[in-house]
Formats: C-alpha cells, structure tokens, sequence
C-alpha cells in the first residue's frame, strides 16, 4: 500500500480527531504515522485522509524523537528523562514501558532490524543500547561521548553504531569487538543527524552550520566499515536539523531552521559541488525538524515548529496533505509504509 492515491487536496477538511469509541487496535499491515513535539501529545494519522484517528497523551515533558519497532507492533518516544513504549496492536492509549533512569533528554532513538534491542542517544553524553526482549528497557551497554549526544544511527550491517555529537565528534562503535573511532569533519559545529542509506553505500550528516557532509562506505577484511570523503554540500543558510536517505538509496533530503527541505540525487555526490533537484517550502512553514520518505521514495512527510506536518510530492513540490492538530511546534514523525 503506498501514498500515491492522496488527493491534492490541503484543505482542512477531515482533520478533526475520530472520537475515541471510534478508534480500534492499530493493525500491523497498514500505513503508520505519528508526530509528537512540545504539546505533550502524540498523535496518529490517516495518512491518505489528514485525520487524527487517536491521541496518546505525553504528559511529562515534549517529545523529542520517535520510532516505530520493524514489525510495527510498539512505537518508542524519547524525552526529557524518560522512554516510553507504547502498544500499536492494543489500542491502549497508555504507555506499557515507562523508563526514567536517564538524567537529561534523550535525542535519537532507533531499533535492531528484529526488534530484539534498540539503541538511544542523549543529553547526558552517551549512546545506550536497550534489550527489548523482556520489554523491561533493560539498558545492555553504555557507550561514553565527550559531549551531549544528538544523533544516532545503526549500520544496515547491525553491527556499528554511528554516534554524532554536540562538539562536532562523530562516534564509529563497533558492537562486535566494543572499539570506537572517532571522525571530525568540522571542530565545534555540532552533528544535528546522521542517516545511512539502505543499500550501505553512503553516510551523511547535517550541522548546526547548515553543511551536509556525505561518505561513501566500503567493508574491509575485518568487516569493519571504512569511510572515504564523498562531498560537502552548503547545503542550508541556517543551522541543519535532519537528513535522511529515502529507501531506493537515490535520494537524500536535508531539512533545517532555514524553513526548508532540499532534496537531493545521490548519483550527482560525484564532483565537487551539488545541486537540489527539490527545495520544499511554503508560506507558514517554519523550522522543519524531521523528515520520513514515503516506501516508494515519491513523497516525504515533514514535521515543522508552525505544528503541521505536511506530505510533499518530491517530483512537483507540491504539498499533497497537511496534518493539523498540535497546539505547538511539532518536532519529531514515526512512519512506517508498507508497500
């Protein structure tokens, strides 16, 4: 099931919240999406539609990042001082696992492949992976950063943790052996993201300077990856929030505090300079936090401080459906497409 059916419609009309007698277990073959950010609420879409069918309450502190669990049954939330889990299959409006042993925020969150552990990255300088199997976040492992930690991202070889800090470090931690590396592509502008692509061919980063640096990867005799300097795109004017590789490995989108996401071709990370094939921005659009492509890499959903989350058709640049219903800055999107 894809995206491609949405109507071009923006209008507000189906964008009331489904009263909560009407909302029954999520199901784990459809289309996911969920936003959260600083109302303290988690809401849940009908991607096709722009209705909010349900609404978790996160009553302790913003939401800082999310992510759905591979076979879709669990969605993880990271905020100030706290994990929580909450139950896709259920319909329970609760978070089931609850985990507040952290000191400060928690800015990453992702899981392993089979659901069997996830891994977080935080304010209080670490990297952390959690068991998942007993369900009880168990925190497995600690991995030590030299300053507030805003970006984690798991190898498609589920074997090394990319770690990407506030002074600029980035953090290659080999779970198999326990070493690290570190790679500093600009002393003291801190690293706001870090995306593979699916295939494992290339790495990138986003700033707080706005510049986008792309590696392309390779495994060498002790599979351990290696790391060779592909591009630096000047890719925004302000300070760079995310970036992300869509699941055909073609593209790559970057978003920033410049209120915009520029897209741009893999293929072309081959000379000196890059050119967006797409910028996607529009009138009230402000910070742009987060950004997920669609499974059929034709659309990307975007989350921005003006509270709306909104999908764009990458090929027009036209907004194909807003989702309106936080009361302040949305920050952070869940999304899982199966098609």
């Amino acid at each position: 099931m894809g995206l491609s059916d949405v109507t071009e419609s923006t209008s507000k009309e189906n964008t009331e919240e489904i009263p909560e007698a009407q909302v029954g277990p999520a199901s784990t073959d459809q289309i996911i999406l969920a936003t959260a950010g600083y109302d303290h609420t988690i809401k849940f879409w009908a991607a096709h539609t722009g209705a909010c069918t349900r609404t978790h309450q996160h009553p302790d502190s913003q939401v800082n990042c999310m992510e759905i669990l591979p076979d879709g049954t669990m969605l993880m939330a990271g905020g100030y001082q706290h994990i929580r889990m909450y139950d896709l299959i259920s319909g329970n409006l609760n978070a089931i696992v609850n985990y507040e042993g952290i000191t400060k925020n928690i800015m990453s969150v992702g899981s392993q492949e089979d659901g069997k552990w996830m891994y977080t990255g935080g304010e209080d300088c670490s990297a952390r992976i959690w068991d998942l199997k007993m369900r009880n976040l168990s925190c497995q492992r600690i991995f030590q950063a030299n300053a507030p930690v805003n970006a984690v991202c798991l190898h498609p070889n589920q074997q090394e943790l990319f770690v990407g800090d506030h002074s600029g470090v980035i953090y290659r931690w080999n779970l198999k052996n326990d070493e690290s590396e570190q790679l500093i592509p600009e002393p003291g502008s801190a690293i706001q993201s870090i995306d593979i692509d699916p295939q494992g061919k290339f790495m990138a980063v986003v700033n707080s300077k706005g510049k986008c640096y792309v590696w392309s990867l390779s495994t060498d005799d002790k599979d351990t990856t290696q790391l060779q300097p592909k591009i630096q795109i000047p890719a925004h004017t302000k300070h760079g929030l995310a970036c992300k590789f869509s699941p055909d490995s073609s593209l790559l989108a970057t978003s920033s505090a410049d209120k915009t996401v520029r897209v741009w071709r893999t293929a072309d990370f081959t000379g000196q300079e890059a050119t967006p094939i797409q910028e996607l921005t529009c009138q009230n659009q402000r910070w742009v936090w987060d950004c997920k492509f669609t499974a059929d890499s034709n659309y990307i959903i975007t989350a921005s401080s003006d509270s709306v989350a909104r999908l764009w058709n990458i090929k027009t640049g036209t907004i194909k459906k807003e989702y309106q219903g936080h009361q302040k800055a949305t920050t952070c999107l869940a999304f899982r497409d199966i098609s």
